[in-house]
């Protein structure tokens, strides 16, 4: 499975993550995660596709920031749902991580058992 596959099963977490901090437009989104998660490479499209089914959901409310310079950009807010939906993700993310350790502890006591075979 390619990682941007990977990644992209989390983004909608990664995405409530990132507004955990307070209000951000779309590429300070990017940024943090950017930032926050190495080997981040969500490309923009998809996060923009995702931001928009979360606002659809109702994870995420915007408003429009007029009054930077340049072109009106969307600026991003969590939502109590989307705080509820946090907590989703992290109890998912655990459970998951919960599995994954009980793979990797597995995987590390069979291979040192059949090195200690072969001595």
């Amino acid at each position: 499975m390619a990682a941007a596959n990977r990644q992209s099963r989390h983004l909608p977490a990664f995405l409530l993550l990132a507004l955990m901090d307070g209000p951000l437009h779309g590429h300070a989104i990017r940024a943090a995660l950017v930032e926050r998660f190495p080997g981040y490479k969500a490309d923009p499209g998809a996060t923009y596709r995702t931001l928009q089914a979360l606002e659809e959901a109702g994870e995420v409310a915007f408003h429009w920031d007029t009054d930077s310079r340049g072109p009106a950009r969307k600026v991003y807010t969590l939502t109590p749902f989307g705080w509820e939906r946090l907590e989703f993700w992290r109890s998912d993310i655990e459970s998951r991580l919960a599995v994954l350790q009980t793979f990797l502890d597995h995987f590390k006591r069979s291979k040192a058992k059949k090195k200690r075979a072969r001595n």
